[in-house]
């Protein structure tokens, strides 16, 4: 059976909160959530911000996670779900490049500001879309576990992921070139 959380007043008076485990827990899992909250929002402040109310919520909820959920998913499902959250509340707007013209150029195989337009584009993208696209290719996550997460369909998220390739695709080619010319 796992401990109740901290009484609230210890904490509020500077108690520490004693759970065996979670201390370990934050330590295994914090450099996930906030890659994850990072890549997604782009900015530190708020992947901090996110990423402790995440092990807030962690602390709180440590006795109701499901057997069969683990941790780990739920770090990743509750992660998710409060990053798009802080960008809908925030009205957090990311530059769209869909309309900046830039002088095509010809991409070398080691170009530095390559992955850094890459990481651009990719912040561009709509909030679902880039979370898909976070799960798959940072967290290597399979789309069926990325449907767990989310919540969402398999087949949902796999045409999610397709229609934010081709846009990334299309973006790419706009900034650098078509290398096929």
């Amino acid at each position: 059976m796992m401990p109740e959380p901290a009484d609230p007043q210890q904490e509020a008076e500077g108690g520490q909160i004693d759970t065996p485990g979670f201390e370990d827990l934050v330590r295994r899992h914090q450099r996930m959530v906030f890659s994850m909250a990072y890549h997604f929002l782009r900015d530190h402040a708020a992947a901090e911000e996110v990423a402790q109310d995440v092990f807030l919520r962690l602390h709180l909820h440590l006795g109701t996670i499901g057997p069969g959920e683990g941790v780990v998913f739920w770090l990743r499902r509750v992660t998710s779900n409060r990053c798009i959250d802080y960008a809908r509340q925030r009205r957090f707007r990311l530059v769209s490049f869909d309309n900046v013209p830039e002088p095509a150029v010809q991409a070398h195989p080691r170009d530095p500001l390559l992955s850094r337009r890459l990481r651009r584009l990719v912040a561009s993208l709509p909030r679902q879309s880039r979370m898909v696209v976070i799960l798959r290719y940072q967290e290597e996550l399979m789309p069926e576990e990325i449907a767990r997460i989310l919540d969402t369909p398999v087949a949902s998220v796999k045409s999610q992921l397709h229609r934010a390739l081709r846009m990334l695709k299309e973006k790419m080619i706009r900034v650098v070139g078509d290398p096929r010319t």
